[in-house]
């Protein structure tokens, strides 16, 4: 289903709501019932919406992935090839959390002759600060 149907069928639960309710209440179904029903619905719309956020959103991160990794491959000893946008290929593999992956892509970067020290320094911090994050989060499971 496309963003526009999902919204139509919102729209439509939003109106006919009230009158459902009304009617349900008139053959007698008590009104509880009716907004525990709505709730469900609510529940369901807000899940549906945040999914296809974070789907979207995950899509668009693996599309400028696949381009900054296309930059790289055509041109290697660019430091400008590993970013698509303003944001350097080490970054996007983070936040897929691919650490490993980027550790190894930031020291490449960084041993180039035209990177910047002011952005190989926040590489290392970002993936300093993501394998604490993951330090963490093993120690709170075991």
């Amino acid at each position: 289903m496309n963003y526009a149907a999902t919204l139509a069928v919102l729209v439509i639960l939003a109106f006919s709501f009230p009158l459902m309710v009304r009617l349900g209440t008139q053959v007698g179904v008590p009104e509880a019932y009716s907004a525990a029903t709505l709730g469900a619905l609510v529940t369901l719309a807000l899940a549906t919406y945040l999914v296809r956020w974070q789907v979207g959103r995950h899509r668009v991160t693996l599309e400028r992935l696949n381009a900054a990794r296309a930059q790289v491959l055509a041109d290697p000893e660019n430091p400008r090839a590993y970013f698509v946008g303003d944001e350097h290929l080490g970054t996007i593999l983070l936040r897929l959390g691919r650490r490993r992956e980027a550790a190894e892509v930031i020291d490449r970067y960084a041993r180039m002759g035209g990177a910047r020290e002011g952005e190989i320094v926040a590489l290392r911090e970002a993936l300093s600060n993501a394998e604490r994050r993951q330090r963490r989060a093993q120690g709170r499971e075991a």
